[in-house]
């Protein structure tokens, strides 16, 4: 539903003599993908499928009407839902422009008695925690946060989340998923056993293939608005 096309990238990984990187190949408008005389030269970095993909989303969100925006993720699927006991505490974040909304999902999990959880940080450099969000239908009970987004307040309780619905700039249909580049779910997710982890995207996100290092922790299950990918 909603769903507007985008390119498929189509990752290559090549490793020098001493380094191991990857190499983008966009897919050309024949469905190609874009070749290079030279292919040391054109060995890129995560950052730069960042700034594809978020381009990518910003044209794919740009493009849905926002009246038909607003009926997307309004609810987890029946699926998701069998998989999280009753009780169990779910942390959401509070989404940037452009990023797939969880929102809704906040709120749907609250009036089924769960309690709810939002990334807090203390400033930029400081560890991810997570803080109860008392009532997800008040944006109020929110203050800004070092990111431009909003957070808890420092006196919410800290709360450790069972299920943990991510954002993501891009992802794979195995449930590899490539981040902002903080590295701030990698570590969390690292530190704090979860049930699941669940990212929430638009269906223009997903990727071929995802260029992975040992730390990135990949996804039970992505929710885009038309497809369900996993569980894994």
């Amino acid at each position: 539903m909603g769903a507007v096309p985008g390119r498929t990238l189509v990752w290559h990984i090549w490793s020098p003599p001493d380094v191991e990187a990857s190499e983008d190949f966009p897919a050309t408008a024949q469905g190609g993908p874009v070749t290079h005389p030279c292919a040391e030269r054109n060995v890129i970095d995560k950052q730069v499928l960042r700034a594809e993909l978020r381009q990518r989303r910003r044209d794919h969100v740009a493009a849905i009407p926002a009246m038909q925006r607003g009926l997307l993720f309004r609810r987890p699927p029946e699926a998701i839902v069998r998989l999280i006991p009753e009780g169990s505490v779910i942390g959401v974040y509070h989404e940037m422009p452009d990023e797939a909304p969880a929102g809704h999902y906040a709120r749907w999990f609250h009036e089924r008695g769960h309690r709810i959880a939002l990334p807090r940080f203390a400033d930029r450099a400081a560890p991810m925690q997570f803080r109860e969000w008392g009532n997800p239908f008040l944006e109020d009970l929110l203050e800004p946060d070092p990111f431009k987004s909003h957070q808890p307040t420092a006196s919410s309780a800290e709360l450790a989340p069972s299920v943990l619905f991510c954002p993501l700039v891009g992802f794979s249909s195995r449930g590899d998923r490539l981040g902002l580049g903080a590295g701030h779910y990698d570590r969390w997710l690292a530190s704090n056993r979860v049930d699941l982890a669940i990212g929430l995207a638009w269906d223009c996100q997903l990727v071929n293939d995802l260029p992975t290092e040992p730390h990135d922790r990949p996804l039970d299950a992505v929710i885009t608005p038309t497809r369900l990918y996993g569980p894994f």
